[in-house]
């Protein structure tokens, strides 16, 4: 019988990698190494295999929403009529094509079934994208709005004192 394929293991070298591009994903390659204690090519090869693993999910730039002119962040639970996966799946689709829209959660509670947070020029073009994109999806039925005043905290870096998994070296 064969033998099933095993999980990668991590340590705690992969972690400070994590950490260290959460906070500068720019960072070269050589001042990475340096700050882990690892020589510049076993450095890139545990950052691609981060990035093979799907630890890493990808690079991008912080941007800052008010100087692109989107100063309004809004919350957005909605309610939809069925539940299955064919359901959720035409939702999701849906609301993934639409820009506004920068995330989107599943949710369980009486109060809604997705939560979305969209990014907006102001309240005109959040009732454009709410009575003209959101509610216009079919099995969407409610739609409850929380208008942020202000953003203290919007990004990671993610906690990783938990990783890697018990059983991992650390």
């Amino acid at each position: 019988m064969p033998k099933p394929p095993s999980r990668p293991t991590y340590d705690r070298v992969d972690r400070e990698i994590l950490a260290h591009l959460q906070r500068s994903g720019r960072i070269p390659n050589v001042e990475l190494a340096e700050a882990v204690r690892l020589s510049p090519s076993a450095c890139l090869r545990r950052t691609k295999a981060l990035e093979a693993d799907g630890l890493i999910a990808g690079y991008r730039a912080d941007v800052d929403r008010a100087k692109l002119g989107l100063g309004l962040t809004v919350f957005v639970s909605l309610k939809v009529d069925q539940h299955s996966r064919a359901v959720s799946r035409q939702i999701e689709d849906a609301l993934t094509s639409l820009p506004a829209v920068v995330a989107c959660h599943v949710v369980s509670g009486e109060s809604a079934d997705f939560l979305l947070e969209l990014a907006v020029p102001d309240l005109a073009a959040y009732e454009k994208v709410l009575l003209d994109d959101i509610l216009g999806i079919h099995p969407v039925r409610d739609a409850r709005s929380v208008f942020a005043i202000r953003t203290t905290l919007s990004r990671g870096p993610l906690p990783l004192d938990h990783w890697p998994p018990k059983g991992d070296p650390a």
